[in-house]
């Protein structure tokens, strides 16, 4: 018999939707966007609860162009609201193929300037530009002492890898100013399964300390979520004001029959409780590029917090939504 999660949460909250970001807005709603299959669009959908945005409003507010560099493997779409406008960051390739090809992908953004991203028009503010040019994405904001502040996946050709973490503070929601700090570097057995990575940071402020977690490993059932921390008195951009724990925080359950969890973002239910939003498979892997397989699905779950004041993640909790309930 299907029960619900904590917390009344009926899993997966969106089936086939890898990445997944959500922001609760002021406006009570929750907007969600996460990778769509075929690579090719983002979406946004919304709705007055986790529950509801499987089958909530849906808009498809960009596509992708028919070349160049914003032309293929639209991936990790965020939504955020800063500065009284809606954006949207996300990574684009110029090269259509999953298998066998160097991926090319790069940073952009796009911008609505009215109240409810569902109207107005969806702008391209281009690439953000980083320090060096290479393979880059996974890219979040978030605000801190009245600064704005950008983290991503980057690759850095002189560091044995395939990307690292990267934090700098924001000019604009579009452009980077000073320094850009080298934040992380897969160091760790369980970053470099599969593939040696850093990516899909997420952001959040508690009990004193700025959180990041992010995910290492190929994206099969060996992806898994790590946590690095800052005191939030510290010079963020100093890189001895961070650390970094050497298990990951979040990783496959065999018991729940959830694999590779990670890409995750957060947001608060409406109990004020923190929750977790995050993909997985209900399946391992069974052969090919785990890319092409659209099999992961946006998942949430309500997380607490220990004595010292760090997050509790748990395991992966079981899929609870029946077919029936999204026919």
């Amino acid at each position: 018999m299907l029960k619900k999660t904590t917390n009344d949460l009926i899993n997966p909250i969106v089936y086939e939707r890898a990445d997944p970001w959500v922001y609760h807005h002021s406006d009570g709603y929750y907007y969600f966007t996460g990778s769509v299959p075929g690579y090719q669009s983002i979406e946004i959908r919304r709705a007055k609860s986790l529950n509801d945005l499987e089958k909530a409003e849906t808009k498809n507010v960009w596509r992708a162009h028919k070349d160049g560099p914003m032309s293929q493997l639209i991936w990790a779409p965020e939504i955020h609201f800063i500065q009284g406008k809606w954006y949207i960051y996300f990574a684009a390739s110029d090269h259509g193929t999953i298998r066998n090809e160097v991926h090319h992908h790069r940073m952009f953004v796009i911008e609505n300037e009215h109240d409810d991203p569902f109207e107005g028009s969806w702008t391209e503010k281009g690439q953000i530009k980083t320090q060096f040019e290479s393979f880059s994405l996974d890219g979040t904001v978030f605000s801190h002492r009245e600064r704005l502040y950008y983290v991503w996946a980057q690759q850095d050709p002189r560091i044995p890898g395939n990307s690292n973490l990267y934090l700098s503070e924001m000019k604009t929601p579009w452009t980077l100013t000073g320094k850009q700090l080298l934040l992380s570097v897969p160091e760790f057995e369980w970053e470099k399964i599969g593939f040696m990575v850093n990516e899909g940071p997420a952001v959040i402020t508690r009990n004193g300390k700025i959180f990041i977690t992010y995910s290492g490993s190929a994206t099969d059932e060996n992806y898994a979520m790590g946590l690095l921390w800052a005191d939030e008195d510290s010079d963020l951009l100093n890189g001895f004001s961070w650390h970094k724990k050497a298990e990951p925080v979040f990783k496959s359950s065999e018991k729940n029959s959830q694999y590779g969890p990670g890409h995750n973002s957060f947001t608060t239910g409406l109990e004020g409780e923190d929750i977790l939003v995050y993909h997985a498979r209900p399946e391992k892997n069974q052969s090919g590029d785990p890319l092409a397989n659209p099999n992961r699905h946006a998942m949430a779950q309500s997380f607490t917090w220990d004595k010292d004041g760090f997050p509790i993640f748990g395991e992966p909790v079981a899929i609870t939504k029946s077919e029936e309930m999204v026919s």
